[in-house]
């Protein structure tokens, strides 16, 4: 029996992919073996010895100690492209908030209350003072060709916009999704010079924080329209409040409100709605759940931000999972063990991943506890664990 322990409200339609016969769900246990959450702060949380695995349901997972994680062997995943379309819808939304000034004239409009029947031409008079311009026809560039950032560019070149992307690390996949009129930036400077509209859809790195800052600002188009609903420190608030006052910033969107933004006439801040949308916490949830299943059931791996994407058939009786750092002869270490124990290795994958590794390999015999703990003393091993196929496999 698992113990999945959930940090924060999990849509039930993910919770119930994971069946009572085989998992406890709580949202509190001493010794979990795996955690489901969502925006829970877990850097100052004691990691329980028997965790395994972190699913975060959603794409962000600055929340979870992914070094501290990584550290014990335990698996973090996270959700991308599950809420994928709900950002999308917001990040258009966004633009359209910030081109037809709609902020400003609901403000106008909730002042004439108490107006009575001189409403009508009071909002006829003064219309004219949020005259705004259509986004169709405009260009827009976006930095970050992921799952979001391939929505949003195919759906405002649908909008008729002219939509360009810079993604020096797109993937196949990705690239494949994206509409064939989205042009290539060569660079963001290029980028910042040329658009309209920039929207950002990177993740936050100590690669990518502040990169849009006041050395940026200064080679973007007059006016520009910047939309940030990734992570708010992607962007230096210092610098685009002075951007904002020269006129180089024409409106700032995004979905993380911050003291020093609050109360200026050309930031639109929402309380983080990006994925607040039902179906979005619905689809993280599955996500997050099939994700989890895999890995404890079968020791698969896929979409985890700390350890490489590896699966293998379960062919065998049993198999051996084995993280660990990325150094020369692990592998043959490991084997050796397993030989000198008179198990014989059916299959095995080795997947490796920025300095770490990860192998699954069946075997036709279970291991001791012994043979187990003679694997973990292994140099750079983080974690053995032994799994017997479920009968259904």
């Amino acid at each position: 029996m698992y113990k999945i322990q959930t940090l924060n409200k999990i849509a039930p339609v993910g919770l119930d992919l994971l069946p009572l016969d085989k998992y406890e769900i709580a949202s509190e246990f001493k010794e979990p073996d795996a955690i489901i959450l969502r925006s829970f702060k877990m850097h100052d949380m004691e990691l329980p010895a028997a965790l395994k695995a972190v699913a975060r349901a959603g794409a962000g997972t600055n929340n979870i100690p992914i070094d501290k994680c990584t550290g014990k062997g335990i698996v973090v995943f996270n959700t991308p492209g599950a809420n994928a379309n709900s950002v999308k819808e917001l990040v258009i939304t966004g633009m359209l908030l910030a081109a037809r000034n709609i902020k400003q004239a609901l403000t106008y409009t909730d002042g004439l209350a108490g107006k009575g029947d001189e409403i009508p031409n009071l909002a006829e008079k003064e219309k004219a003072k949020f005259v705004g311009t259509e986004i169709r026809g405009k260009r827009l560039g976006v930095i970050g060709l992921g799952a979001i950032g391939v929505l949003v560019a195919n759906a405002a070149a649908s909008l008729g916009m002219e939509v360009s992307g810079y993604d020096p690390y797109i993937s196949v996949e990705n690239a494949w999704e994206l509409s064939h009129v989205v042009k290539k930036s060569r660079s963001l400077e290029e980028m910042l010079q040329e658009c309209d509209y920039v929207t950002v859809h990177v993740p936050l790195s100590d690669n990518t924080k502040g990169m849009l800052n006041g050395e940026k600002f200064k080679l973007a188009k007059q006016g520009l329209v910047l939309v940030n609903f990734a992570r708010g420190g992607l962007v230096n608030n210092k610098d685009l409040l002075e951007a904002i006052e020269i006129g180089k910033i024409g409106t700032y969107v995004t979905d993380f409100p911050e003291e020093e933004l609050l109360g200026n006439a050309k930031v639109f801040c929402l309380p983080h709605l990006g994925a607040s949308t039902n179906e979005a916490e619905d689809n993280c949830a599955v996500m997050a759940a099939k994700q989890l299943r895999n890995y404890l059931e079968f020791g698969d791996i896929k979409n985890s931000v700390n350890f490489p994407q590896c699966d293998l058939p379960f062919t065998s009786k049993y198999r051996l999972t084995i993280a660990n750092r990325n150094i020369p002869n692990m592998v043959g270490q490991i084997s050796t063990i397993i030989a000198s124990k008179g198990i014989n290795i059916q299959d095995m994958v080795n997947k490796h991943r920025e300095g770490l590794a990860y192998n699954i390999i069946n075997i036709d015999t279970a291991p001791s506890d012994d043979d187990i703990e003679h694997l973990k003393k292994i140099d750079g091993v983080l974690m053995v664990r032994l799994i017997e196929a479920p009968a259904t496999a």
